[in-house]
């Protein structure tokens, strides 16, 4: 049996990316606990979205599987339609699948929901003998012993290759994040486990691709016992290394130095705002407004670049205080500003309260569900009004002027970081310049009639249950 496993993507700039930083790891993996005797190929749509469409449709593959986000799901639906009117056998999965899965039984044969590993061996036998079931149920399992990511099927052309996943879940419940339905609780993997992935190399990496490894996890340093020993294991492997992680790691000095000593060059914040009243709204009780200086101050001293998280929309926001937040990240010393719209996810306590204020636009199509556009009514301003504040932002964030400040800030960083804020930098500042700008979303007339009926029809359902 052939099989693809397909990352579905969607560009979220008018003209793309030229360039793409790191793969998502769930197509490796997936691939590494398929059995040997099953010839598999990983598709990354993001890299030609064009071409990697059509060359999926007229793939050779017997099975198909699409993992998706909500954002992506018109595009999965029209894949998986065009590939089931070609005879193949079409699994869904990922975190749009797993919440909505009557919806995407309309496209595909079986849905996976939740966590693969259980049931993905059984999912592709009974695709080989012709008796799938519609849905299978994944369950969270202990992590140890897990193969390492295929690595070998990654095509040249991500920056980073060396992906690697060393926990599941986060502690944490912000109201807009699908992580502890997705991935509850939180766990670690065997640590030299770890280090066994950290430590591989493909004979035709490049230099870079050979030393930086990136941490695909949603708060890596959690567990702080574990994460010291991890760390000092990284030591001496002459690493350099990027993760996510929760601002509150900078209030403990000697794991700081730990990162600086393992390597670290880049940690990813999930700041999300710089109201104190918004964060009370998103359930982010880990961040304080007035340790972010500090906080991004002591990664600074240990060289480490600063990615960080913003989020607008909240309840709190205008546009004033929007756009503000360009300046505002600038004068705090942010390396690499991520800044996307509120977005609400179902499975979310945002999704839940929307709804049930009725605040949420089903009329829209999935494509506003991307994270750069508006699928809500917010409360301080109307919705175009928050989209048109975001791209204000953005481009204010990504001015040349701002682009060049954060560049010759990074010459104080490590060189490994100084070298990723600059490209990064130079990757965001160059859409602005050029006016790749993210994308406003344009569903047809048909894409939109048919997400917002399956959406409304599910939410009328939901909002009864609330009212009971």
């Amino acid at each position: 049996m052939k099989l693809d496993i397909v990352i579905v993507y969607v560009p979220r700039y008018i003209h793309g990316h030229a360039t793409q930083f790191v793969p998502p790891v769930t197509g490796i993996h997936l691939a590494a606990l398929t059995p040997p005797d099953i010839e598999v190929r990983v598709v990354h749509q993001q890299l030609d979205p064009v071409m990697g469409g059509q060359e999926i449709i007229e793939t050779d593959a017997d099975v198909v599987a699409l993992s998706f986000f909500s954002g992506f799901a018109t595009e999965a639906y029209r894949l998986a339609d065009a590939l089931r009117a070609r005879g193949k056998t079409v699994i869904a999965g990922g975190p749009h699948a797993t919440f909505w899965p009557d919806e995407a039984l309309q496209h595909c044969d079986s849905v996976v929901i939740g966590e693969a590993e259980s049931v993905w061996v059984e999912v592709l036998r009974d695709a080989e003998h012709a008796s799938l079931h519609p849905v299978y149920r994944g369950t969270a399992l202990p992590l140890s012993g897990l193969p390492r990511p295929r690595y070998d099927l990654l095509p040249d052309q991500f920056v980073v290759r060396r992906v690697v996943q060393a926990t599941r879940g986060c502690p944490f419940s912000c109201s807009f994040c699908t992580v502890p339905g997705l991935q509850p609780g939180f766990r670690t993997r065997p640590i030299d486990e770890v280090l066994r992935d950290v430590a591989h190399e493909e004979p035709d990496w490049t230099w870079w691709q050979r030393r930086v490894a990136w941490f695909w996890d949603d708060n890596l340093l959690v567990n702080r016992r574990w994460s010291r020993d991890l760390l000092t294991g990284m030591a001496g492997m002459k690493r350099w290394w990027l993760t996510q992680a929760s601002i509150d790691i900078t209030r403990d000095p000697a794991l700081l130095d730990l990162l600086e000593k393992s390597g670290c060059i880049g940690i990813f914040l999930g700041i999300e705002s710089l109201q104190s009243s918004s964060l009370a709204e998103a359930g982010k009780r880990q961040n304080r407004v007035t340790e972010y200086r500090d906080a991004i101050a002591a990664l600074h001293d240990r060289g480490i670049c600063v990615m960080a998280g913003f989020i607008a929309g909240f309840d709190h926001d205008d546009r004033d205080s929007v756009v503000a937040m360009a300046d505002q990240l600038l004068d705090l010393g942010v390396d690499v500003p991520f800044l996307s719209v509120l977005t609400p996810f179902r499975g979310t306590p945002l999704w839940d309260r929307l709804l049930a204020e009725d605040r949420l636009l089903l009329d829209r199509g999935w494509g506003h569900s991307n994270g750069y556009n508006v699928a809500f009514r917010p409360t301080r301003m109307s919705p175009q009004a928050l989209l048109d504040a975001h791209r204000a932002l953005w481009q204010r964030a990504f001015s040349p002027a701002h682009t060049a400040r954060r560049i010759a800030r990074a010459r104080r960083l490590h060189p490994g970081a100084a070298m990723m804020s600059t490209v990064m930098n130079g990757f965001y500042g160059k859409k602005a310049l050029t006016g790749n700008l993210p994308t406003t979303a344009q569903d047809s007339a048909q894409d939109s009639a048919q997400d917002s009926a399956q959406q409304t029809r599910t939410c009328t359902a939901t909002a009864l249950a609330i009212a009971s």
